[in-house]
């Protein structure tokens, strides 16, 4: 996923809280690979060692620990709000603190205009992340989610727990982190919701309601990716 970051920096440069301070981490585990890239005053770049994972199931799990553990340790000193977004990922228009809010979710662009019968959510009642029949107001992407710093330690110190009393079960939810992002915007409600501007899938056909996409994905072959 190194192959996207050079994107995802410039057209945040470009869009992405412009005139505000922003810190960038990349978490990896292939800093050498990250690529250097020009930025404004005030945009810094921090490179963060991960750990190497077997595969990208594992590492989707692994995300919301990843994210807790560096929010106690760093982040809460030094940001007031924090966006965790994907890699393969890029900013094509403006994207600033109207997104900003106390916890922030955003609809996954393939579920936006469904019934809530058809989100996938983890039916199973042995998972964690399960969700009843008659629960659920909108199906949420995992691709973007943030807030105060606190609030997000909060959600992934959440999600963590709930995905390893899954793992000692022997069991992964349907969709990984994001089933159990789910769960949590179920009953824990996102102060503020993002429409499908600021999470968007470019090989969509855009419908007429999408004025114009603020983040959306890098065209790939998925498979070629994960097991690079």
């Amino acid at each position: 996923y190194t192959q996207f970051i050079k994107q995802f920096l410039e057209t945040a440069e470009k869009h992405f809280m412009k005139g505000y301070s922003v810190n960038y981490y990349i978490f990896t585990d292939k800093p050498e690979e990250v690529p250097s890239i020009p930025l404004q005053p005030g945009h810094n770049l921090i490179i963060i060692q991960s750990p190497k994972y077997p595969t990208w199931q594992e590492i989707s799990l692994r995300r919301m620990e990843i994210i807790g553990d560096n929010i106690k340790e760093r982040f809460q000193k030094e940001v007031d709000y924090l966006f965790c977004l994907d890699i393969d990922m890029q900013f094509q228009n403006h994207f600033g603190i109207e997104a900003l809010s106390e916890l922030v979710a955003a609809i996954h662009p393939g579920y936006y205009n469904a019934p809530r019968n058809s989100f996938p959510y983890e039916r199973r009642p042995i998972s964690e992340a399960y969700v009843p029949a008659d629960h659920g107001d909108f199906y949420y992407g995992g691709a973007i989610f943030g807030g105060l710093v606190s609030k997000v330690y909060e959600f992934t110190r959440t999600c963590k727990k709930g995905i390893l009393k899954d793992d000692a079960k022997g069991i992964q939810a349907a969709w990984q982190e994001e089933s159990h992002l789910n769960r949590y915007f179920i009953f824990n409600k996102p102060s503020k919701v993002l429409s499908i501007e600021y999470l968007w899938n470019d090989q969509a056909p855009k419908p007429p309601e999408l004025k114009l996409a603020r983040f959306a994905t890098v065209p790939k072959n998925h498979k070629a990716v994960r097991d690079n």
